[in-house]
């Protein structure tokens, strides 16, 4: 063993321990492994850096848009309205037929991604119909993961392990070569989910509480905030006159929360959202969310008068102009941990937090220096285009509950038939191989924006840096492991090992020790370092690299077992109001199906 190989296992074995630590972000712990392969020599500065200009990194990157535009576009959103007409008011065709639409719609585009856009779905249809939504959410986090299987595009780790594949001269899977392990195991999930609906919730009806509304007006009395608006004049004199809202620290000062303002102008009266920005002036009038005390101090103190109370549907009316929107914080959103005021929420992201529901309890006061939480949801209220903006922040930001007007107000809502041509063209020219993957793919994402399917200044923010970086970091150790002869020691160590038992048990094990690997590091992680190992392992025992190449992608998605295996689980968390066991009795014997289903199927397809 030579002392390049011993300083990559070193960087190898550190890297897995900070992503299992979980404290370093794991794009971080990725430019560090870069950093560590440069500066022992292990690898050149062009070596350690190659990754940033790897084909597969461009090729994940450009995905991350043409996904995007089947959000903007309102594609999902129609499937999930088709979903709710087909399955009307029974749970199990229901089941089926969400778990239907997130294997197919996400074997286009991001698990994450496809969850994030059918959660408000799952709970507007749960709401409708009067169902339990912690026996519809699971399901659709299951499917979610599992249309990671069914492509080529459909997730990181196929992309990077069909990369591999060609790295190493071998033949390269198809695109659709997933798809029959991926339908074979959905329709096994399917079955079983059905079976098991009881381990989740012993109730087909929704729970006290449970229900999640769409509508504006239900969104506001769900947050216990139905007696708290009040409706105050501007006088002239106020010491309010040319402040801005920020300026004026209402919130801070009284406690009172301005959600927006009616300003008089050219003779019409204009509803307009307090932003940060905005200015008060004379006879404008302020909408505000606070209680009695509160508002009589702001009336006292800045030369206000009480207008007549808003009704519910004047609320409901204000609101649908303004714009509202309940979101929930993404599992590793930055906001974490942080305030209001630390982060200036109104002035960043132009929109206004009304209220906060934490551990399940609404909460309405002193919202300013209250800590937020992963699974908080936020009732908001600002400019629909704002709102929609939030949308698109995924890192940061899911949408839970939009009322249906947001819908009508998509602006490349007509733009849908367009998209989806664009990703039939796609698909078509990749299953073909009439171009590179990679020029494929950017193609399709650059017609998206010429087309107007999605705009340009939004690209940027919809991209998950992130997942770039730590895939990018991470393929100059797969070339550090090739280079030092570390992936050939592992290899033959575990043909030596294991060898005498046969090829079926050999899959079995790499299956598990992937699936086990994916439950403290990344899926593109787990498969930048198995692949090659188990690509190695197959040509020593001189059976199909392909065969072990599909074991190790179909065992990178089958992240089912804890919630923090995969972003698509806790996404469903805090909505669905699940446990950790929650996700432990549903998760290990669908593993457990799921290796069979994988195992068979290469046996068959590949080794038969």
């Amino acid at each position: 063993m030579t002392d390049h190989m011993l300083i990559v296992f070193a960087i190898l074995g550190s890297a897995i321990a900070l992503f299992a630590w979980g404290r370093l972000r794991a794009d971080i712990v990725a430019l560090l492994v870069v950093l560590a392969l440069m500066l022992s020599g292990v690898l050149t500065p062009q070596e350690a850096l190659g990754g940033f200009g790897d084909p597969v990194v461009v090729l994940i990157a450009a995905m991350f848009i043409v996904s995007e535009a089947l959000v903007t576009t309102g594609v999902a959103h129609r499937l999930g309205e088709a979903v709710l007409a087909a399955g009307g008011g029974h749970e199990a065709r229901l089941i089926v037929l969400v778990m239907a639409l997130a294997g197919g719609v996400g074997a286009f585009m991001s698990s994450s991604a496809i969850v994030a856009m059918l959660i408000p779905v799952v709970l507007a249809i749960a709401s409708k119909t009067g169902l339990n939504r912690k026996r519809m959410l699971m399901p659709l986090s299951v499917a979610g993961l599992i249309s990671g299987m069914m492509t080529l595009i459909a997730s990181s780790p196929n992309l990077i392990i069909e990369n591999t594949l060609r790295a190493h001269h071998l033949a390269p899977l198809s695109f659709f070569s997933w798809a029959p392990f991926g339908l074979a195991v959905l329709i096994t999930a399917m079955v079983f989910m059905l079976l098991s609906r009881t381990l989740l919730s012993k109730h087909r009806d929704a729970e006290a509480g449970g229900m999640r509304q769409t509508s504006i007006a239900e969104l506001v009395r769900s947050y216990g905030l139905g007696d708290r608006w009040h409706r105050l004049r501007v006088l002239a004199g106020s010491p309010l006159l040319a402040q801005t809202v920020a300026g004026a620290r209402l919130r801070s000062h009284f406690g009172c929360v301005i959600v927006g303002f009616e300003k008089h102008r050219d003779g019409k009266v204009q509803n307009l959202p307090a932003l940060a920005e905005t200015v008060f002036e004379a006879d404008d009038a302020i909408v505000v969310v606070a209680d009695n005390a509160q508002v009589e101090a702001l009336i006292a103190a800045h030369r206000l008068v009480r207008l007549p109370g808003l009704g519910e549907r004047q609320r409901y009316e204000a609101l649908q102009e303004l714009g509202a929107a309940e979101i929930m914080l993404a599992p590793e959103s930055k906001l974490i941990g942080k305030t209001l005021r630390e982060l200036e929420f109104r002035g960043r992201y132009r929109a206004t937090v009304v209220a906060v529901r934490h551990r399940g309890e609404p909460l309405t006061m002193n919202l300013a220096d209250e800590p937020l939480d992963f699974g908080d949801t936020l009732l908001v209220s600002g400019d629909w285009g704002d709102i929609r903006r939030l949308g698109e922040e995924r890192e940061t930001f899911v949408v839970l509950a939009l009322p249906t007007e947001y819908q009508e107000r998509l602006p490349q809502r007509r733009r849908a038939p367009v998209a989806v041509g664009i990703l039939i063209a796609m698909i078509a020219v990749m299953a073909f191989q009439l171009l590179p993957n990679t020029a494929t793919v950017l193609i399709a994402a650059l017609l998206m924006v010429a087309t107007g399917c999605i705009k340009l200044d939004t690209i940027y923010r919809i991209i998950s840096w992130k997942t770039i970086v730590l895939i990018a970091g991470m393929l100059p150790l797969a070339t550090a492991l090739t280079k030092t002869g570390a992936t050939g020691l592992m290899a033959n160590a575990l043909v030596a090992a294991l060898g005498s038992l046969g090829p079926i048990a050999m899959l079995a094990v790499v299956f598990l020790v992937t699936a086990v690997i994916g439950l403290f590091i990344s899926n593109s992680a787990t498969a930048v370092l198995i692949a090659p190992i188990a690509i190695q392992a197959a040509q020593s025992l001189h059976v199909s690299p392909q065969a072990f190449a599909m074991t190790v992608s179909i065992a990178c998605c089958a992240a089912f077992v804890t919630p923090v295996s995969s972003p698509v689980n806790m996404l469903v968390m805090e909505p669905g109001g699940y446990t950790f066991g929650d996700y432990v009795k549903i998760g290990l014997p669908l593993l457990v199906l799921t290796m069979g289903v994988t195992v068979g199927l290469v046996w068959i397809l590949y080794l038969y």
